[in-house]
This record gives structure tokens, C-alpha cells and sequence, in this order.
């Protein structure tokens, strides 16, 4: 039978153009809500959600998710150190897969250990984990090796994993189970200037200098967006999975 190439050239073409309009719908509706707070009511709903608690915790996980030094794994290590000062009895235990050709000292996982260190946590209060290469993995070998199932526990994360991890962790039999998010603080100044006393060429566009709408919280809400976005992806794989 002949291939009729100007039917599949036509088929290509018409697919072509709705991948363009589907796409440029996607787009132009990130951009809309980038000029909103939903992006960051969101990502602040995926740091929060079902993480309260009243317990006085036993035990600290911080969860690393990047090299180190990282934006990630810094801002972990900071709130960690901020909770663990603040509950000087429970232990913390820093879970970031180390690969076994690495030593332990160069690896990201005694980096994460010797920022703890440098900000004032006790050597001794530090269990290292690394096995786990995923959420699911790290809870697994967490629980039952070093924290029994019905001891207090706090989780530290990035704000858009904190809502997995604590389902993950309650799904393999923690019963008592908190988290607090490892959120940015914000800037205490404006970044508004005034382009014309700064000097320079001037430019045929309107002045930008007090907008920060444009300047910052949009790119920042697309950011948000797809942060969140590639989370909800992983919660409903996780959900699939039976992981939680």
C-alpha cells in the first residue's frame, strides 16, 4: 500500500499547530498568574500543609536535596540549625545519599554535617544517613534503624517537598510527625532606585526602578510555578505508587 506523504505531512502540520496553541495557551496562563500571589500561595500551601505540631520532638530529620554548598542544602542546614538550638535534647540526623566511591569527609553529606557544627550544633547530636536515594528510600531506612515509630519527630525540608515527605514518612508507620519548612526570609529593604539620579543612557521605555511587580515578583512567581508544578507531578507518582 502507498504512503500518502501529503496525508502525513497534513497530519503532521495540523498536530504541529495544536501543540502551538496548547502551548501558547500554558504560557500565556503562567504569565497571567505570575502577575498574582496564587504562584506563592502555593508553593507556601506545599511547605505548610498538615506540618503543625504540639510535640516536643525527639528526633530532627533534615532532608538534603542538592550538592554542597547549594541554595538548597544551606537554607536546610540553617532552619535545621535554628529548630535543634531551640530543642537542644533531640538528635538530628542529616539523610542525603552518598555515593560509596566518595569519602565520607569530601562528600555533600559531611559538608551538610560541618555547617551544622559551624552553626553551634554538637558534633555528638549529628547521625548521618546515607542511603536513601529518594524520599521514599530515606524514610525506609530511617524508621525501625534509627527512630522508633512512635517517637516525636520534626522534618526539615525545601518548602515545596515537606508536604511529600511528611505523607511519605507517615505512610511507613511514623505516627508522630511534624515538619518545618526551610522558607527564604524576605529582604528588609526595597530595591526601589530612581534610574535618572543613578545616570546612564536613558532608554525609550517607562522607569522601572519602583516597579518591583515587574522586576521580581514576576519572575519569581513563574519560578514558584514551576516548582510547584514539578512537585504536584511527583505527589501524584508518589500517590500511584502507594508511597503515600
Amino acid at each position: 500500500m502507498p504512503i500518502n506523504r501529503a496525508k502525513i505531512i497534513t497530519e503532521i502540520k495540523n498536530t504541529t499547530k495544536w501543540l502551538l496553541v496548547v502551548s501558547g495557551i500554558i504560557f500565556l496562563t503562567c504569565c497571567t498568574l505570575a502577575l498574582t500571589s496564587a504562584p506563592f500561595w502555593m508553593y507556601f500551601d506545599l511547605g505548610t500543609r498538615s506540618a503543625s505540631y504540639t510535640f516536643t520532638p525527639a528526633h530532627i530529620i533534615v532532608l538534603g536535596g542538592s550538592g554542597m554548598p547549594s541554595e538548597s542544602n544551606l537554607m536546610r542546614c540553617y532552619t535545621t540549625s535554628q529548630v535543634a538550638l531551640t530543642y537542644s535534647s533531640a538528635d538530628i540526623i542529616i539523610a542525603l545519599p552518598k555515593d560509596s566511591t566518595v569519602q565520607l569527609y569530601s562528600s555533600a553529606l559531611y559538608a551538610m554535617k560541618s555547617e551544622l557544627i559551624c552553626r553551634g550544633i554538637d558534633s555528638a547530636r549529628i547521625i548521618l544517613e546515607p542511603l536513601g536515594h529518594n524520599t521514599r528510600e530515606q524514610a525506609l531506612e530511617i524508621l525501625g534503624k534509627t527512630i522508633q515509630l512512635n517517637e516525636p519527630t520534626l522534618i526539615v525540608t525545601s518548602p515545596e517537598h515537606m508536604y511529600r515527605s511528611l505523607l511519605t514518612f507517615r505512610k511507613v508507620g511514623l505516627t508522630h510527625v511534624g515538619g518545618v519548612a526551610a522558607f527564604e526570609k524576605a529582604l528588609e529593604s526595597e530595591l526601589t532606585y530612581n534610574s535618572r539620579r543613578l545616570g546612564g543612557r536613558k532608554l525609550p521605555v517607562p522607569e522601572i526602578g519602583d516597579e518591583l511587580q515587574l522586576r521580581y515578583q514576576f519572575w519569581n512567581h513563574l519560578k514558584y510555578q514551576v516548582i510547584c508544578y514539578r512537585e504536584y507531578a511527583a505527589l501524584l507518582y508518589y500517590h500511584l505508587k502507594d508511597w503515600i
